[in-house]
């Protein structure tokens, strides 16, 4: 993974600012951390969360810790993030794990087809305190970098223009945008082609035709205004991602013990708190607002669940796959299982 031209040349300032941080922290007792993020503030169901996590570092950290948020993309893009992070361009970035699962496959566990029975479910599998979370950290630590917390998202449904998927044969030959690869997989499994962009990109490519439809959660759909040009909605669990604070472990280790737990304690938070926002705003405003802008939700079950379920089931291998390893693998889906 490599950074544009304008992104060195940001880290190269950076570094010059981190050399003055130093020396600024060392005076005041004061370190600033660089937060980055592609998010935009106008996701007022994910923002918040992020928001959470700042204002807890400086609570928890006595004022000692102080987070300077470079959101929507201003200092890295989405793809750009996690190279950015390794090179120290940013020393917490928030991500959607979609876009790094590719590169940590232990990700993805959190973002399989019905991987869990409902969102309470996953949520609680991916509490900061259970085993699932040490397990994705054991995984991460040899490539340097540590999970502190995350948002589980509500589940992502398949939503298309011109007719509604009912069942896994109607998704045959459909261009259908995604994020990820586990995404791409799934709608692989159901017969369409994955398209991969951003989801910037998005509203465009479905007023051109570009595209016929997108995976994604309902965030997304109504951060974009595609309830606009949006039609149908297949509501199941085709697939989930988180939203999470990622951070260099080096870079953690080399905090004292006391700011570490503020680290700890503001991904606790942003676990707690953005969750329960996120899930408010979704079932008050959003799922509303989507109905309203005349999308119609298509909910299956009984045999067509199963028929989606069955069709979606080869992810799981492929996805196991990538993780290398069938003892690590088993004990991730377990984990969410149990939870």
């Amino acid at each position: 993974m490599t950074l544009r031209r304008r992104s060195f040349l940001a880290a190269a300032g950076l570094g010059l600012a981190g050399l003055t941080g130093c020396a600024r922290a060392e005076a005041t007792g004061v370190e600033t951390v660089t937060t980055a993020t592609y998010i935009p503030e106008s996701y007022d169901d994910l923002y918040p969360g992020i928001q959470t996590f700042m204002d807890t570092v400086g609570a928890a950290s006595g004022g000692r810790l102080n987070c300077d948020m470079f959101d929507s993309g201003t200092l890295l893009g989405a793809e750009q993030l996690l190279p950015g992070l390794l090179l120290g361009v940013a020393d917490v970035m928030f991500q959607t794990s979609s876009y790094v699962s590719s590169s940590y496959p232990i990700l993805g566990a959190m973002e399989l087809p019905f991987g869990a029975e409902d969102f309470a479910k996953q949520r609680r599998a991916l509490d900061p305190a259970g085993p699932l979370f040490t397990l994705v950290n054991e995984q991460l630590a040899p490539q340097g970098v540590r999970l502190l917390g995350g948002m589980p998202c509500t589940f992502e449904y398949l939503w298309t223009i011109d007719r509604p998927i009912l069942e896994p044969a109607d998704a045959r030959g459909m261009r259908i945008r995604v994020a990820g690869e586990i995404e791409g997989e799934t709608v692989k499994a159901l017969g369409g082609a994955p398209v991969f962009m951003g989801s910037s990109e998005v509203f465009e490519a479905l007023e051109r035709g570009t595209i016929d439809g997108l995976m994604s959660y309902v965030g997304t759909v109504v951060s974009r205004d595609l309830q606009e040009i949006i039609r149908y909605a297949t509501r199941a669990h085709f697939g989930a991602y988180t939203v999470d604070a990622y951070c260099r472990t080096d870079w953690y280790e080399q905090q004292p013990p006391e700011l570490r737990a503020a680290l700890d304690e503001a991904g606790r938070a942003l676990y707690r708190d953005g969750t329960e926002v996120m899930a408010r705003v979704h079932e008050n405003d959003y799922l509303p607002a989507v109905v309203e802008g005349g999308v119609e939700l298509v909910e299956p079950n009984g045999p067509e669940l199963e028929a989606f379920r069955a069709a979606v089931a080869p992810v799981y291998g492929r996805w196991e796959h990538l993780i290398g390893d069938p003892a690590v693998s088993d004990r991730a889906v377990a984990l969410i299982n149990e939870a």
